[in-house]
C-alpha cells in the first residue's frame, strides 16, 4: 500500500515521462504516429506472404480465409508487447542515469513508466487488430475479457525479466547484448509463424514449459474461435512471473547503493 501511494503521489511525472517519451518519439517524423502501425504491419505482411502465400502454410482443423492472419497478428501483437516490456526495461537505469544521481525520487516509477509506454503503443496497434476482426466477423465479442488476465500476467512477467536484467546490465553491460539474442531464439521457440501441431512430440512436450507459448496460444485461440480457451494454463506462469517480479524487487533492494555508484 505504501508503494502503490507513493507511486500516485508521483502520476504528474509518470504521466509526464510517458507523453514526452511517446511525443518525442515521432516529432521529428514525417509520418509520425503513422510509424507504429507501419512497423508491425510490414513484419505481419511478410510473413503472411511468405507462408500462407508461398509455403501455403494452413491452420488445422480451422477454415478461413483470414484464420492464418489472425493466428500470427495475435502472436506477434502479444510477443511485440512482452519484448518492448523486457527490452526497455533491461535499459531503464543505464539511459536514466542522469536522472538517478541528480533528482530524489521513487525509482519504483521507472518500470511503471516502461509499462505504461509500451501498453500505450500496444493499445494503438491493438485497436486496429479489433477493427480488422470487426470486419472481417471475427471479433469474440464478450469473451475479450479473457485478454485481462492474460495479458496481465503477460505484462508482470516481461517486466520481472526485465528489471532483474536491468540491474545485472548495470554491472555487466553484455546482459543487454546477450538478452537480444536469447528473445531471436525465443521467439522462433515459440509457436508465433507456425501452429505447435507440426512441431514433433519432444519439441511439443517442451512448450508446456515455454511461459510465452502458454500465453500466446491463449490468445491465439480466443481470436481464432472466439471462445473462451482453458485458462488452468496460467497458474504455473503466475507463479513464474510472481517469483521473478520478487527476485527483482529483492536484487534491486540489495544493490541500488552499488548500481548508484556503477552509473
Amino acid at each position: 500500500m505504501i508503494a502503490l501511494r507513493t507511486l500516485w503521489a508521483c502520476r504528474g511525472f509518470i504521466l509526464g515521462s510517458v507523453q514526452r517519451e511517446f511525443q518525442s518519439r515521432y516529432r521529428n517524423s514525417l509520418l509520425g504516429i503513422v510509424w507504429m502501425v507501419i512497423n508491425p504491419l510490414a513484419m505481419i505482411t511478410v510473413y503472411t506472404v511468405i507462408f500462407s502465400q508461398i509455403m501455403q502454410a494452413r491452420l488445422p482443423a480451422i477454415e478461413g480465409k483470414f484464420a492464418y492472419s489472425i493466428y500470427l497478428c495475435a502472436g506477434i501483437l502479444t510477443w511485440g508487447l512482452f519484448t518492448e516490456i523486457v527490452t526497455r526495461a533491461q535499459n531503464v537505469f543505464i539511459e536514466n542515469a542522469n536522472l538517478i544521481k541528480k533528482l530524489s525520487f521513487p525509482r519504483s516509477c521507472l518500470p511503471v513508466i516502461v509499462i505504461l509506454s509500451a501498453l500505450l503503443n500496444f493499445c494503438v496497434i491493438f485497436a486496429l487488430f479489433l477493427a480488422f476482426l470487426l470486419l472481417c466477423g471475427q471479433f469474440p465479442g464478450w469473451n475479450l475479457w479473457v485478454l485481462l488476465p492474460t495479458l496481465g500476467i503477460l505484462v508482470f512477467l516481461g517486466i520481472g525479466l526485465g528489471m532483474v536484467l536491468a540491474i545485472f546490465n548495470v554491472f555487466f553491460r553484455d546482459v543487454g547484448q546477450l538478452s537480444g539474442i536469447v528473445l531471436f531464439f525465443w521467439f522462433w521457440g515459440t509457436p508465433i509463424v507456425y501452429p505447435a501441431s507440426i512441431l514433433p512430440e519432444a519439441a511439443a512436450e517442451l512448450m508446456q514449459y515455454n511461459p510465452m507459448a502458454i500465453l500466446i496460444s491463449i490468445c491465439q485461440q480466443l481470436f481464432l474461435t472466439g471462445t473462451v480457451p482453458d485458462l488452468t494454463g496460467l497458474l504455473p506462469v503466475l507463479a513464474l512471473t510472481i517469483l521473478l517480479c520478487f527476485f527483482g524487487v529483492h536484487l534491486f533492494r540489495r544493490h541500488v547503493g552499488e548500481m548508484v555508484d556503477e552509473l
